[in-house]
């Protein structure tokens, strides 16, 4: 482990994370949130001090092998989450630090599941904080990194570090350079993001509800500014954002295939029309099995289509309460919960790339128990895959079950209804936001203990880092000086 060039990209990343709380002090400032202020103040010189020192660390040796990216990831999000909890607790709009905690861990790891009963006595500049900490958890703070800063050649940083934050089964280059390939993905997601901020004020959405929508939107978060979600809003700005919900939740590589004109590759891409067609077969099935609950059918169709693209996105709005809808409609929203989007998105859930791997697996074994001689290979988009990659897909749906099972255990120390203490672990390991029964889309997370609240918090990074950077943090080979 290389100790001393972990903390200095930790401190890089702290330094990151205390120029990002001016914006929100500067709204402090403008709207004369004195308190809030006062919250991001401190905050902001102790991240700013913290920073500065492990930044100036010297390291002796510039190895950087896979668990030092691992760590840095696992402990870079952990330490963000602490320090950005501060300017809830000290402020005190959130009096309890454990709550506050909850809260930032849920923004940065884009779940969208709140602690808050009035979301809307929130103070305008903590609003758009929390809605940022998911737009920076979407696409990864460490991805930012390596987009603003040269982390040295030839040493394996930039890889391990993407490798570690990026969702999906597998991680790869857009370009040679991982600079490079950092810079292309936070290109492609601020144009979408400001897109989407002009479509809504096109639709007469205010400035500050358009950029915290776009930011809750663009990483598949779902933090909204108004108690009732999205649901006060016409349905031309529902539309727009149940649009570009679903698009957030494409594999970014698509994007990129469309700038350098490859339509053979996008119209090619399993994994793409995989995730469309579950979509499209979602919206059709729940907006038959809700139509009666509706006036009309546009009705019906419209909020199938949003809350649908709500839930595979893991993203969390909500447009009407989908708590109050026939068990058969609650349970494809389920599904969708662990299903999630795309690898390469900034959606969670298992990912649909896993999806298909998993079912092509069970496809070959189902083969070789008829042919045992037969030598099958897993095909995604006519490339074989490897070997290393299918173990890591099955180790990652081991860990998976097992740590939901555990976590649904301990949650229901609490003794809330088995719906409500299995969907909010589902919702949380998912990175989805409301769940169902008391953490529905007009519930909240604020009636958990202490216990719960923190099991849940891991269970967002978990499901956020995709499990092992996380779970590396508790193997006493991992902080082993060497290789």
């Amino acid at each position: 482990m290389n100790y001393r060039l972990v903390f200095k990209h930790i401190g890089q990343i702290i330094l990151i994370e205390s120029v990002f709380l001016c914006m929100p002090l500067a709204l402090a400032f403008y709207y004369g949130e004195t308190s809030s202020a006062t919250g991001f103040v401190f905050t902001f010189i102790i991240s700013a001090i913290i920073g500065t020192v492990l930044s100036f660390i010297k390291p002796k040796d510039r190895g950087f092998f896979a668990r030092d990216g691992f760590v840095t990831v696992s402990l870079s999000w952990i330490v963000m989450s602490v320090l950005g909890a501060l300017p809830f607790f000290i402020s005190k709009a959130i009096p309890s630090y454990i709550d506050a905690f909850f809260e930032t861990v849920s923004g940065f790891t884009t779940t969208g599941s709140s602690i808050l009963t009035n979301i809307e006595a929130m103070p305008k500049s903590l609003l758009y904080w929390r809605s940022f900490t998911h737009w920076l958890g979407g696409m990864g703070v460490l991805v930012f990194l390596l987009a603003i800063i040269p982390l040295g050649k030839g040493n394996g940083v930039s890889m391990h570090l993407l490798r570690a934050e990026s969702p999906g089964p597998v991680v790869g280059k857009l370009v040679p350079k991982m600079s490079h390939t950092a810079r292309i993905l936070y290109s492609i997601y601020i144009a979408m993001t400001l897109t989407q901020i002009v479509f809504l004020l096109c639709g007469g959405m205010p400035l500050f509800d358009s950029v915290t929508t776009a930011f809750g939107t663009a990483g598949t978060g779902g933090f909204g500014i108004k108690n009732d979600s999205l649901a006060s809003y016409s349905p031309y700005i529902q539309s727009v954002v149940a649009v570009f919900m679903i698009l957030f939740g494409v594999n970014f590589n698509i994007y990129h295939l469309i700038l350098l004109r490859d339509f053979k590759g996008v119209f090619k891409n399993q994994e793409l029309k995989l995730y469309l067609g579950i979509i499209f077969a979602a919206v059709v099935a729940v907006t038959i099995n809700i139509l009666p609950m509706f006036d009309s059918l546009y009705q019906a169709i419209h909020h199938s289509f949003f809350q649908v693209s709500s839930i595979i996105t893991t993203t969390g709005f909500a447009t009407t309460d989908f708590n109050t809808w026939p068990l058969f409609s609650k349970m494809i929203l389920i599904f969708l919960m662990v299903i999630g989007a795309s690898a390469g998105s900034t959606g969670g859930g298992i990912k649909v790339a896993r999806v298909i791997m998993l079912f092509k697996l069970l496809k070959n074994e189902l083969k070789r128990m008829i042919h045992p001689r037969s030598i099958k290979v897993v095909n995604v988009d006519n490339k074989a895959t490897d070997d290393g990659v299918i173990k890591n897909v099955n180790a990652y749906l081991s860990a998976y079950i097992l740590i939901m099972g555990i976590s649904i255990l301990i949650v229901s120390l609490d003794n809330a209804s088995f719906t409500t203490s299995t969907t909010a672990v589902i919702s949380c390991m998912n990175n989805i936001g409301p769940g169902l029964d008391a953490v529905g889309p007009t519930g909240d997370f604020s009636g958990f203990s202490v216990l719960s609240k923190l099991t849940l918090c891991v269970d967002m990074l978990l499901g956020r880092l995709e499990i092992f950077p996380v779970i590396l943090l508790f193997s006493p080979s991992t902080w082993k000086r060497g290789k």
